[in-house]
């Protein structure tokens, strides 16, 4: 008789997770969404303007690189983006579409190369595995600047000296933690310009006044939220700890970390609206260069539901304007 799993744990739509600790991240949502969560094959050949190639730099590190298509006779080199996606440290890839047709974007309007790493997923990799993920990716960057390491797009295009970070949700916890890492370290002769958490997945043990009052969103839910973070966070662990509550009391002092400029992009209706400009006001007061982009009338993310940026005019305005903001920080450093 072969003994039926059992799921001990469910976040709706999104992850199963049965009684022998194995996990299924079959989409099980509205079949009209799925397409968001399918994997884009790369390409080398420029599709509206962008390549992308998949590395494998070794067996715990695999990149997804966005090149965007340049003038020939154009010999200035590109930015470089390094993108950390989000999915409550639990889900998604970094080739789902729905990261393939912001990336692309941007990598068009910034006329930077993103990079983008694929994860590792909890409860199978719990924190701080993505961030080590990160850092590691940073780490190939700066071997590739120093010669190191070959990787023909980004040795003949990218400018190490304008290396930036970027993360949807909960990827924009991972900018923090893996910018203050990097204040650490030397990377030289790669720089790093800036940080752009887009949303960042920052919480408390106790709930925000936003989370009680502000409505749910396709993005996020407390469903999402408390079951994600239940089965990514350190064994014992509260919402307290210092990867998603980094302005809090366990964290590290804000004014001790070597920080580069930050630009921190909330959406007005989030529903963890208020942690983040806890954050904020935090970094403000730490002396620490950041600046606010602020998406009117728009909820967790919805600049990834490309269902919403097709069908509704304000949602597709917020996300043009979402990636002109970061275009221009992007330029400026």
């Amino acid at each position: 008789m072969v003994c039926q799993k059992v799921v001990v744990n469910e976040v709706s739509g999104w992850l199963r997770v049965f009684d022998d600790g194995s996990v299924d991240r079959t989409w099980t949502g509205p079949p009209q969404v799925e397409f968001m969560t399918e994997p884009v094959p790369p390409h080398d050949e420029f599709i509206d303007g962008v390549a992308t190639r998949d590395v494998f730099v070794n067996k715990n590190l695999r990149l997804r690189i966005y090149l965007p298509e340049t003038n020939p006779e154009d010999e200035s080199k590109l930015p470089i983006i390094l993108h950390l996606h989000g999915g409550g440290f639990c889900i998604s890839q970094a080739d789902w579409y729905m990261y393939y047709h912001m990336y692309t974007k941007l990598a068009r309007s910034a006329k930077a190369i993103c990079v983008s790493v694929y994860l590792r997923l909890a409860p199978e990799h719990r924190l701080p595995a993505p961030v080590n993920d990160g850092f590691s990716a940073l780490l190939w960057l700066r071997s590739l600047a120093q010669g190191e390491s070959y990787e023909p797009w980004l040795i003949n295009h990218g400018d190490f000296n304008r290396v930036f970070l970027i993360g949807d949700s909960s990827g924009g916890n991972l900018v923090h933690e893996v910018a203050a890492r990097a204040g650490k370290a030397d990377l030289s002769p790669l720089r790093l310009a800036g940080g752009i958490p887009i949303h960042p997945g920052f919480v408390r043990a106790v709930r925000s006044r936003s989370e009680l009052e502000q409505p749910e969103s396709p993005m996020l839910t407390i469903d999402m939220v408390d079951k994600f973070l239940s089965l990514a966070l350190p064994v014992g662990s509260t919402k307290d700890h210092p990867i998603t509550c980094p302005m809090g009391y366990g964290a590290p002092d804000l004014d001790s970390l070597k920080l580069p400029p930050f630009l921190l992009c909330i959406a007005e209706r989030d529903m963890i609206i208020d942690t983040e400009m806890e954050y904020y006001e935090a970094m403000k007061k730490a002396k620490k260069e950041v600046e606010l982009l602020i998406s009117p009338g728009m909820s967790h993310s919805f600049y990834l539901n490309k269902i919403a940026v097709d069908m509704d005019p304000q949602t597709a305005a917020q996300t043009e304007g979402l990636i002109s903001g970061i275009t221009e920080f992007v330029n400026k450093h």
